[in-house]
């Protein structure tokens, strides 16, 4: 092989290994990857060629609510994310617990530039795929009976999870009893 086929095929794969086709695929390999705009999508957790791949596809945030020590964490996500040249936030929330304040932070972070192609990722996509949806519906204007389509696409919230979305929505001034919108089984009526 000659020296140019040499100095060219390194840069050859990196067309091939970054082209937007390439990174689509990734990104839909990514667990329960949802996308809801242009700039804005879930997931569970990415591994790192999967952070590549969302690097490359042109998000430029990522936006992490689980805890660091969860056993499927990538370690150093944070360093990962900032070596890739995208935003890293963490927000740790409690899976038995979320509150207001976890949410209120996410989305004051989302409205420091509500336009940044932002990835939201927690473990599985149940933390992410429900502060997603509550921020489509609270920020973006998105009809609740849209979101929750989406939503359902995930899961079906536990009660913690049910009862937290009530009382966000309620803060907001936002009925979770919409028309069309069934809340399954898993729907805990007072």
């Amino acid at each position: 092989m000659n020296k140019f086929a040499l100095a060219v095929a390194p840069l050859m794969l990196q067309v091939v290994l970054f082209s937007p086709a390439a990174a689509a695929t990734t990104l839909a390999e990514i667990p329960n990857y949802r996308q809801y705009n242009a700039t804005f999508a879930s997931s569970g957790q990415p591994d790192v060629a999967q952070l590549e791949a969302a690097a490359s596809a042109g998000v430029k945030r990522v936006i992490y609510l689980a805890f660091t020590d969860d056993e499927t964490a990538i370690e150093h996500e944070d360093r990962s994310v900032k070596n890739l040249g995208m935003e890293y936030v963490h927000i740790p929330v409690d899976f038995m617990a979320p509150t207001l304040r976890d949410f209120q932070q996410f989305a004051s972070v989302m409205q420091q530039a509500p336009d940044r192609n932002t990835l939201l990722h927690c473990q599985v996509n149940f933390r992410a795929s429900t502060f997603s949806l509550l921020y489509r519906v609270i920020y973006l204007d998105v009809p609740l009976v849209e979101a929750k389509e989406a939503f359902d696409s995930v899961w079906q919230p536990n009660e913690v999870w049910f009862r937290f979305i009530q009382s966000v929505l309620k803060h907001y001034d936002i009925d979770f009893a919409c028309e069309g919108c069934d809340w399954g089984v898993n729907e805990f009526v007072e």
